[in-house]
């Protein structure tokens, strides 16, 4: 194959989801659905299914280096998206890989499961804030995750400008703030502290949306690839989180998952 025919490619730096929903398993299949060549840095292997996280076991350091370097220094990347980073060493060691990374990143910074059981210590917050944000092209926090790691919660739309200059003090370009937990429509902020892009959807009847935050930063980090900007790179993540929150289905006795393939189907 020629090197005109080889698609954007992208690395997710995040954990293993047995169940298939979250993690790098929907990081992957929301890349290829998106027309991108997914790779994959496992941080981390869990024990996941619909109805929670049964356990977590965090991969060494030296196993996430040389992972990212082996793909990195032959393939190459056109992005980079991380998720669970589970403890501080984990996330000093990815912030300095992608910092020494000519590509933009997309930091989801995971701190809880759709379940609510933790996936990052306690301990590495403070090397989020200070280490992954400031090399950040985007990060994309929930509102847990904003009160979290600033003690902001927002409870309305009108909180959201707040909760973004707060994560934009630590230094990413630019901010993504999720309002799925909000009432109403799920309206979600863009913003790099001048321009601001209000991105809204219709909220879906599904209570299966297991793997939603997973899917929406790689489906950016899949537009950044392809040479989008911020702005057209998270308006085309929105629709396609969207419509796969609109398809997603049961899966055993919980939560079920997004539909990464809905628009493959019928």
């Amino acid at each position: 194959m020629s090197e005109s025919r080889v698609p954007p490619r992208v690395l997710t730096v995040a954990g293993s989801d047995s169940g298939g929903g979250a993690g790098v398993q929907a990081d992957l299949k929301t890349m290829l659905a998106l027309g991108v060549h997914g790779m994959s840095v496992i941080t981390a292997v869990t024990a996941q299914n619909s109805l929670g996280v049964q356990g977590a076991w965090e991969l060494p350091v030296e196993a996430v280096r040389a992972q990212y370097r082996s793909v990195v220094d032959d393939i190459g990347v056109q992005a980079v998206k991380t998720g669970m980073l589970a403890s501080a060493e984990l996330v000093e060691a990815v912030a300095e890989l992608i910092s020494t990374t000519d590509a933009p990143a997309v930091v989801d910074p995971v701190g809880v499961s759709k379940h609510g059981d933790p996936l990052l210590a306690a301990s590495a917050l403070d090397s989020v804030r200070t280490r992954l944000l400031p090399v950040a092209t985007v990060a994309t926090p929930n509102l847990d995750e904003v009160a979290q790691l600033t003690g902001i919660r927002a409870e309305s739309e009108g909180d959201l400008r707040r909760a973004a200059d707060a994560m934009l003090e630590f230094g990413p370009r630019w901010v993504l703030i999720k309002g799925g937990h909000l009432a109403g429509d799920a309206v979600d902020l863009l913003t790099d502290g001048s321009a601001e892009h209000w991105l809204r959807a219709p909220r879906h009847d599904n209570r299966h949306t297991h793997g939603t935050g997973c899917t929406l930063a790689s489906a950016l980090a899949s537009g950044l690839a392809k040479g989008l900007s911020v702005p057209e790179a998270a308006t085309e993540a929105k629709a396609y989180v969207t419509g796969a929150i609109e398809a997603g289905f049961a899966l055993g006795a919980g939560i079920g998952p997004v539909d990464h393939g809905w628009r493959f189907r019928d």
